[in-house]
């Protein structure tokens, strides 16, 4: 294997001299050079498996270096060099692709993992494990600009190793967003573990997150690794970090500082390897003035910000996300993809979807079937569309509906609700069409042979149990069949 090459680019010669022997003896071979114009020069003519560059060069920026090196030799990793506490630099040049920055003075060991890690990536783009990672056009559906931002920026955040804080609504696919970013980075091969913050008990956080050692406390028989160790090498996704307690926000600061742990019960810190991505639905900046999240680690998670936008703002991409799930139900039921037809794409493209993904995920799995009705029935045109929307499978006029939007909050269900107990209430007897909870059409029936099968599904809101058992009155007054209404569904009788 030939000899690994190194570009080292800094207009202070002490800079240049320590790079130079460091990294010579890590059997690399090094150039060092002072001058923008000296490294298009350097690179025009050899090719690099490294490069470092100086914030500030005499005739130019690093950041120009970076978008030369980005655009003619992307598969060249690029770190920055940054004067102690200029943050802001590090991270403008990130996001224009750099791999890592260096902060002065230079800490030799951070100097060396990060070498490791580059070249470890530098050498599986030549191998071509790199081109088999996965691709997120086929994950992350969409084709909104806003989500092709997204899939840019995860590109370009794939190749460095800094902290990513990834803001959004609930529901946006945070944590997909974040197993992209370690799929398609150099540590593609370790371990992503995601834990959810706000599900560890407080007085359990520093044992699940450090490990311990056996006997240090009550009930501790024998060595336990924590997260951190079993992400040695990979990459931890802390979502919901805004749920940590201020006691672990502390420990949690010290390690990603100082990349090392220590296990309770144990003498000395473990050294660990890790890609800190953390996710929440709140606003940590909020938190940070409340006094509710430490500012200094609030800083150190949130070096870069990746923004994935709800799904209100990227409507267009809303009957691409519904076909991709209704595929996805037709190949584990074995049938054939159900449709989208132009009114019931309307409708759904027209809702805000405050559950966002997660909610439209499920609006197309709320029927495993047709929903049964009597033949000649005169169904409403906005029902028939929203029954369109539904997966069918073929050859059977029978289904089950399970459920449908979260707890009877279907756009219009309720106002329908209070109008259809209205006209029951002035049309004793009266049978028709009603819109249920999940914004399916169906039948009122009360038994007999026509009646279909209701099974209950998500749990009733505290405010609809009052307005269902004051609709049960009125039914009963009118000969109705009252079971309908308490569980928004079909009775046998």
């Amino acid at each position: 294997m030939s000899q690994q090459t190194v570009l080292v680019i800094d207009d202070e010669r002490d800079i240049r001299e320590l790079l130079t022997i460091t990294l010579g003896r890590m059997d690399l071979l090094v150039d060092a050079v002072g001058t923008v114009t000296e490294a298009r020069r350097a690179l025009a003519e050899k090719h690099y498996d490294l490069c470092f560059t100086d914030m500030r060069l005499p005739d130019g920026t690093g950041h120009e270096v970076v978008e030369v090196i980005s655009a003619e030799h992307p598969d060249t990793p690029v770190a920055m060099i940054t004067a102690y506490g200029n943050v802001d630099a590090a991270v403008s040049a990130l996001k224009a692709g750099a791999f890592d920055f260096v902060s002065k003075p230079v800490d030799i060991q951070m100097l060396r993992r990060l070498v490791r890690t580059a070249l470890r990536l530098a050498e599986e783009k030549r191998s071509g494990q790199a081109a088999a990672k996965p691709d997120g056009n086929e994950r992350l559906i969409g084709d909104s600009p806003a989500m092709q931002q997204v899939r840019s920026t995860i590109g370009k955040l794939a190749r460095n190793q800094a902290p990513v804080y990834i803001a959004g609504e609930s529901g946006v696919g945070k944590e997909l967003v974040a197993r992209l970013i370690h799929e398609q980075g150099p540590r593609a091969t370790g371990p992503f573990v995601p834990v959810n913050c706000g599900a560890i008990p407080s007085e359990l956080m520093e044992s699940e997150f450090f490990g311990h050692r056996k006997g240090s406390f009550t009930g501790a028989v024998g060595d336990k690794e924590g997260l951190f160790q079993a992400a040695h090498g990979g990459t931890l996704f802390l979502d919901e970090v805004a749920e940590l307690p201020l006691h672990m926000q502390v420990k949690l600061l010290r390690a990603i500082q100082e990349k090392a742990v220590r296990p309770i019960g144990a003498r000395e810190e473990v050294p660990v390897d890790v890609r800190i991505l953390s996710a929440t639905h709140k606003n940590l900046a909020a938190l940070v003035e409340q006094g509710q999240f430490r500012q200094d680690l609030f800083y150190r998670i949130n070096v870069i910000e990746l923004r994935v936008p709800p799904l209100r703002e990227r409507r267009g991409d809303v009957p691409q996300l519904a076909n991709f799930v209704l595929r996805q139900l037709a190949t584990k039921s074995g049938g054939a993809p159900g449709q989208l037809l132009p009114a019931a794409q309307q409708a759904l493209e027209s809702y805000d979807f405050p559950g966002n993904v997660r909610e439209l995920r499920e609006h197309p799995g709320a029927c495993d079937g047709d929903v049964r009705r009597r033949p000649g029935r005169r169904q409403r045109p906005d029902a028939a569309a929203a029954h369109a929307a539904l997966p069918h499978r073929g050859g059977s006029s029978r289904g089950t509906y399970r459920h449908g939007f979260t707890r009877g909050t279907a756009p219009g269900c309720i106002a329908h609700r209070q109008r259809r107990s209205r006209r029951l209430h002035q049309q004793p007897g009266a049978h028709g069409d009603h819109q249920g909870a999940g914004g399916v059409a169906v039948q009122q029936d009360c038994g007999g042979e026509e009646a279909g099968d209701y099974v209950p599904g998500a749990a009733l809101q505290v405010e609809e149990v009052g307005y269902r058992l004051r609709v049960v009155d009125m039914t009963r007054r009118a000969g109705l069949c009252p079971a309908f209404f308490v569980f928004g569904g079909w009775s046998d009788g």
